[in-house]
């Protein structure tokens, strides 16, 4: 193994340790979800990663309370520190007791779809795997290539949210395979957005093309390193994605990852022969992106070891 590779991989490691130690605290990710997106949403998605709305709702909340005025304030209005405790243990139980409480099922989709299926309604079923809806609407001369304002199909849809069934019964009632939304994402691409590694395999099989490009030219490998999905990765891979595609910035997937600390596809993309030192519009390359972790590494050990209240003091 080449000295620059060893010395990435033995860095992801270490990497890969401390990641999936200090995600042993993280509960389920959230589903993903259909919802309006458009180019900057792509550009927040290559820039930062798929956006988790609940977290974020989460961290505003606090950002809001977390103030000293905001807490001192909580406290004297409950009338002591006593009281603050024992209405966190109170909200706690209440925590406990919904999580412990079965959310009743979802009513059973209908035996007989009765009138005709309007489009919305076929869309709404593709993310909501109604296979009924959408077998009604298809039966009834509905073209399975129908879309949104948006272009995205009902094979966009599923896709993105991994219902099998509702996938096939589109690919075999002649759905358009690579049929572009107005990003020029693919259901491909959605598919690797949702992590769902069977609706690429399926759609491989139909015939889709792994290396197409949205606007901002980014392949579906771009798509499942940005959020995260390395089984998703390691199979494009092996079916002959290009691994060093660059995107409109000149982004490989390598770069991506790296931007995002997504160390087991880091480490994935390194030991199948992505270029470490192939250069974005920046002039940036992965290597100088592994080079400032270390760099990051080491502050933030200097940081950590510095005991609290004192200040360097330069030479």
């Amino acid at each position: 193994m080449e000295p620059d590779v060893q010395w990435a991989t033995e860095l992801i490691d270490q990497k890969l340790a401390e990641e999936e130690e200090r995600l042993k605290g993280e509960g389920p990710r959230e589903p993903p979800a259909v919802e309006r997106m458009d180019t900057p949403e792509l550009e927040e998605e290559k820039r930062r990663g798929p956006r988790n709305r609940a977290v974020e709702a989460i961290k505003g909340q606090e950002r809001v309370r977390r103030s000293s005025v905001d807490l001192r304030r909580e406290i004297i209005d409950v009338g002591s520190i006593q009281h603050l405790i024992e209405l966190r243990k109170q909200r706690r139980k209440r925590r406990e007791e919904r999580a412990a409480t079965p959310e009743p099922p979802p009513p059973p989709e209908p035996q007989e779809i009765e009138g005709p299926v309007e489009p919305e309604t076929f869309l709404r079923a593709a993310v909501q795997g109604k296979i009924r809806v959408v077998e009604k609407f298809l039966a009834d001369g509905g073209s399975p290539d129908t879309c949104d304002e948006f272009h995205r199909t009902a094979l966009h849809r599923c896709s993105l949210e991994g219902h099998m069934d509702i996938l096939q019964k589109l690919l075999d009632s002649g759905a358009t395979i690579d049929f572009r939304d107005r990003l020029d994402c693919t259901a491909v691409h959605w598919a690797c957005r949702g992590g769902h590694l069977a609706a690429v395999k399926l759609l491989q099989d139909r015939g889709a093309d792994l290396n197409l490009k949205d606007k901002l030219l980014s392949t579906p490998l771009h798509v499942a390193t940005r959020t995260g999905h390395p089984d998703i990765v390691e199979h494009l891979i092996h079916c002959g994605a290009h691994i060093n595609s660059p995107d409109r910035e000149g982004d490989t997937a390598l770069h991506d990852a790296t931007r995002l600390s997504r160390y087991k596809i880091i480490k994935m993309l390194i030991l199948h022969g992505a270029d470490m030192m192939a250069k974005n519009l920046d002039g940036k390359t992965p290597t100088d992106l592994v080079q400032q972790w270390q760099v990051d590494t080491r502050q933030a050990l200097e940081t950590k070891a510095q005991p609290q209240g004192e200040t360097e003091v330069p030479a």
